[in-house]
């Protein structure tokens, strides 16, 4: 697999936008979600797997909510190098921040989505 460092931000946006759907699904270490080949490419690619740590590390503390149990977006937010993870129940609805004070995430911005346990970019939900 390449590596980031031989891709632009824009290569790699290009090549995730290639993932529409996903047939098999990666189960996360943690044991609470699952994700798609698009992610795995993503976490490869960029080295972000502490990205699917931090979501996988909030899921018992959300599914005590009924409406987050089904459906969660998930949007890293970079500037100078630090980000902001925010988990909305609905787009702008926001019920988590975690400030995350360094990261060479490559991209300004990446959505994911959380669906019945299934986290998938974007462009695979």
């Amino acid at each position: 697999m390449t590596n980031i460092t031989a891709k632009t931000a824009e290569e790699l946006i290009a090549d995730l936008e290639q993932f529409t759907g996903s047939e098999v699904v990666h189960r996360h270490w943690l044991g609470v979600l699952r994700y798609t080949e698009g992610v795995k490419y993503l976490a490869q690619a960029t080295q972000c797997y502490w990205l699917l740590d931090a979501i996988g590390s909030y899921q018992q503390r959300l599914g005590s909510n009924p409406r987050l149990r089904e459906f969660q977006v998930w949007r890293l937010v970079m500037e100078n190098q630090s980000g902001v993870l925010i988990c909305e129940e609905d787009t702008d609805k926001e019920v988590l921040r975690q400030q995350i004070k360094y990261t060479n995430f490559p991209l300004p911005e990446i959505t994911l989505y959380l669906a019945q346990k299934v986290l998938m970019l974007s462009s695979e939900y």
